[in-house]
């Protein structure tokens, strides 16, 4: 959103800072982009006066002009003009030799027809103030010769560009920037006093600037003698078109001054408002008018149309004007299109509507694509004399979805689909019709229509100050809440030892109480709140388990040197299994990722394009897959929480003292973070060589794989070290372990023994060790492997496996023969479920 420096200083009565109102809305409403000046490149114009006007001697359509542009230029300088509204004793614009003007041009001391030209007269062209070129800018001002063109006349101006949240509506407009402002700043917003124009300025006139304001224009009935701010005399007073107010009110159809209007699709259009203006005269918009709305970047049309944008900007409130001439009926119908029904919109395309969007009609065809864009069938030309004047409130979830099923944006459809001030729009509308009443004459023979099925009130929060303190963390006193809130337009009454707070209309992101209280800590400044840290207790609800098990996932992985990455859940298909997404933003992302270690690995390219090659990411994240339907089609999508890892480069960071190259990591590396990973996030699984393939796997007591680990193939420069990657489904109960004990170091001494079995093929360690503490029982505190035999002495396809084992009881001290009988127990449950027996010897 664009705003201008001088447009808000008009609204709040004051003069403003550029950089400062930056800071202020930065800290405190939505930050600020950039802070463009504009008609800075007029630094170098002076204002000067023209003392003497005579013949150029040698052509007869140039003059030459003594003028006088200060002390400081050493006497009144000669210049040669060549437009014939120069008089004597008058004010113009005067660029002196070098200055530099617009576009960059440099003036130069040089002969114009044998007579030498110290400088230049300019014209509002010349200046980047319009596209009069018939004539010398004519000024009126009481600034002394030489004072600097920009300290003289109100044109300097800030473009300051807001990016606005998608939930504040309000500051789309100036009148809710101003709001903000005042509110940090002080002050009090009021809406500027309508220029009267009585039309555009003529040759050697500027309205804008302070000068002779242009003759009236066919109807306005007399002379334009109006004070600035006032209305042009002859043409139809705001005051005339105040007689004509309140709206009327009618629950669904109505009429108004002949005109027909029906609200049949009050679903998309809650509230709809239209006003008939006669006798208008369309023409370019006055000079203030025009210059308003180039300080935004808009560009004038014509002062009907200017007149609906200049409040769209103001306060808001997208407007439409139609032709009441070029209305069949004449009637208004807001309705739902019918499918494949057609319109031109103004750009000239012709689109096709669809059920699901709102068409505003006339008695036959539509004429306006709701919310969006109106038709060229019905737009304000030089012709129009009757207006009809639409003023609406469309719903933001319909507009959206028409915007993007055509294609279609505009500064109305970015308004209306983010929700505008619903019960501000009679205020708007009256705006409006004094606006074009003043720029464009006509008048209200009868008040506005108000269609309004189902009206509703401002919404009421109850807030409590003590709760603001809580959840702030700083004490705020009652008076003080009362007096922020409300310096943004909210009503705050007491009510018992709670505030009732009255939620403004056009504040629709205020829905709870909350929102309330970050109203309170934004306006009371976050930079003021205490930056040390203060106990506090924000609640007593634990966190879900699968939140705590992805803590303790980061936090675990985070320890062993792995950096938490976060990458696009989009990319190519990578199987059957892969979700497509219907509207893709690129063909590259066309389907939801089924695993987190492609993204992953495309990181690691990244850093290896930036010559890193010590790399460790990790990533917990969500993966998508189509799951069965009970008919064997695909059923719904199914997403899982996993966590991914890769590693590649130094096993360890170098040191001085190594000398040689540090090793880089392998397959064992990879062994060890996975058992981690698997520890973590899936407990109840148990690593072992994966089925087939290179790696490891971790499987569940049932048999389901839930995590793999190996090797990653990657588009690898030739210094890179080898590349390996892991990840594994992360399961909520991991995050709901049981609290760490304590346990005591044992005091009583251990008794150790070493076994040496022989193994059959197929039988594994692991299955050994678990008939080794089963059988032995809870005197068994430890089994570990020690040693792997394979040779003479052992039969073929056998090996022999040497292990540890530790037993010990933490009450009293064991005897020999306790251990004895332990041991004896595990041997025979050796041979009897696997065939493993001792080693002789």
């Amino acid at each position: 959103m664009i705003v201008s420096r001088r447009w808000l200083e008009a609204l709040l009565g004051r003069p403003l800072d550029a950089a400062a109102v930056a800071e202020c809305l930065t800290m405190h409403t939505a930050a600020v982009d950039t802070v463009t000046p504009i008609h800075q490149d007029l630094r170098d114009v002076l204002v000067a006066r023209v003392l003497e006007v005579k013949r150029h001697p040698n052509a007869d359509r140039l003059t030459l002009c003594l003028v006088d542009a200060g002390p400081e230029r050493g006497g009144p300088v000669e210049v040669v003009c060549g437009a014939p509204n120069v008089q004597a004793g008058k004010t113009y614009p005067y660029a002196p030799v070098g200055a530099v003007l617009p576009g960059g041009v440099t003036l130069e001391r040089k002969k114009i027809r044998g007579v030498e030209s110290n400088g230049m007269l300019c014209s509002a062209r010349e200046l980047g103030l319009g596209e009069d070129h018939a004539g010398i800018l004519e000024l009126e001002t009481d600034a002394a010769p030489g004072t600097r063109l920009l300290d003289a006349v109100p044109l300097g101006d800030h473009q300051i560009a807001i990016d606005v949240p998608a939930n504040r509506p309000d500051l789309l407009c100036h009148k809710g920037v101003a709001r903000e402002l005042a509110a940090v700043l002080g002050g009090t917003v009021k809406l500027p006093p309508l220029a009267g124009a009585g039309g555009a300025a003529r040759a050697g006139g500027h309205a804008g600037l302070g000068g002779p304001r242009g003759a009236p224009t066919a109807g306005s009935g007399g002379a334009a003698t109006a004070a600035e701010g006032g209305v042009p005399a002859g043409r139809s007073s705001p005051a005339a078109a105040a007689v004509m107010w309140p709206p009327v009110r009618q629950p669904a159809r109505g009429a108004v001054d002949g005109v027909e209007v029906r609200l049949e699709d009050p679903e998309g259009a809650p509230r709809y408002m239209i006003a008939v203006i006669r006798g208008v005269t369309v023409a370019p918009s006055p000079r203030w008018l025009a210059d308003r709305l180039s300080s935004v970047g808009q560009r004038p049309i014509n002062n009907v149309v200017d007149a609906t944008n200049y409040v769209l900007f103001e306060l808001n409130q997208p407007l439409h004007a139609f032709d009441l001439a070029k209305l069949r009926g004449p009637a208004v119908v807001v309705r739902r299109a019918r499918a494949r029904e057609k319109i031109v919109t103004l750009d000239g395309v012709e689109r096709t509507l669809t059920a699901e969007m709102t068409a505003i009609c006339d008695a036959e065809r539509p004429t306006i694509v709701a919310g969006v864009m109106g038709s060229g069938e019905s737009e304000v030309s030089e012709g129009t004399r009757d207006l009809v004047l639409e003023c609406a409130y469309f719903q933001p979830t319909r507009i959206r979805r028409t915007r993007r099923a055509l294609e279609l944006s505009s500064e109305s459809s970015y308004r209306f689909e983010r929700g505008i001030d619903l019960l501000g729009m009679p205020d708007a509308l009256r705006r409006a019709v004094e606006l074009i009443t003043a720029v464009a004459g006509g008048e209200l023979r009868e008040p506005p229509l108000d269609l309004w099925p189902q009206p509703v009130q401002e919404k009421t929060i109850f807030l409590r100050p003590e709760g603001v303190s809580r959840l702030l963390g700083i004490a705020v006193e009652r008076s003080e809440i009362e007096r922020l809130l409300s310096s943004v337009g909210f009503f705050v009454a007491p009510k018992d030892d709670r505030l009732a707070v009255q939620v403004p209309g056009w504040r629709p992101d205020v829905t709870r109480e909350v929102d309330l209280v970050e109203e309170v800590a934004r306006l009371r400044g976050y930079d003021a709140f205490p930056d040390e840290l203060r106990p506090y207790r924000p609640g007593t609800v634990p966190d879900a388990p699968v939140e705590r098990a992805k803590s303790h996932m980061r936090e675990q992985l985070a320890r062993a040197g792995f950096f938490e990455a976060r990458t696009v859940p989009l990319g190519p298909p990578d199987g059957p299994e892969a979700v497509a997404v219907v509207n893709p933003i690129s063909s590259e992302e066309t389907h939801l990722r089924t695993r987190l270690l492609p993204g992953l690995v495309r990181r690691v390219e990244h850093n290896w394009a930036n010559r890193n090659r010590d790399i460790r990411l990790f990533e917990i994240g969500t993966a998508f897959r189509w799951t069965a339907g009970e008919t064997g089609g695909k059923g719904l999508p199914e997403e899982r929480t996993r966590v991914a890892a890769v590693l590649t480069g130094a096993r360890h960071p170098p040191h001085w003292r190594e000398g040689a190259k540090v090793p880089d990591m392998d397959l064992w590396d990879l062994k060890h973070h996975f058992e981690l990973a698997v520890g973590l996030a899936c407990p109840a699984a148990r690593v072992q060589v994966a089925a087939g393939k290179t790696g490891w796997e971790a499987v569940t007591a049932t048999g389901e794989a839930v995590g793999w680990a190996g090797a990653l193939q990657a588009d690898a420069p030739v210094w890179a070290a080898p590349l390996f990657g892991l990840e594994v489904d992360l399961a909520a109960e991991s995050g709901v372990g049981a609290p760490l004990a304590y346990r005591p170091l044992p005091v009583h001494p251990p008794v150790e023994r070493d076994l040496a079995l022989v193994l059959p093929a197929g039988v594994t360690a692991v299955a050994v060790a678990d008939v080794l503490r089963r059988a032995a029982g809870a005197l068994l505190e430890r089994v570990e492997v020690f040693d792997e035999y394979q040779g003479p002495g052992i039969p073929t396809g056998h090996r022999s496996v040497a292990w540890h084992c530790t037993f010990r009881d933490p009450a009293r001290t064991l005897r020999e023969q306790e251990v004895e009988q332990a041991l004896e127990r595990a041997l025979r449950s050796l041979e009897d479920e696997l065939g493993v027996r001792r080693r002789a010897g």
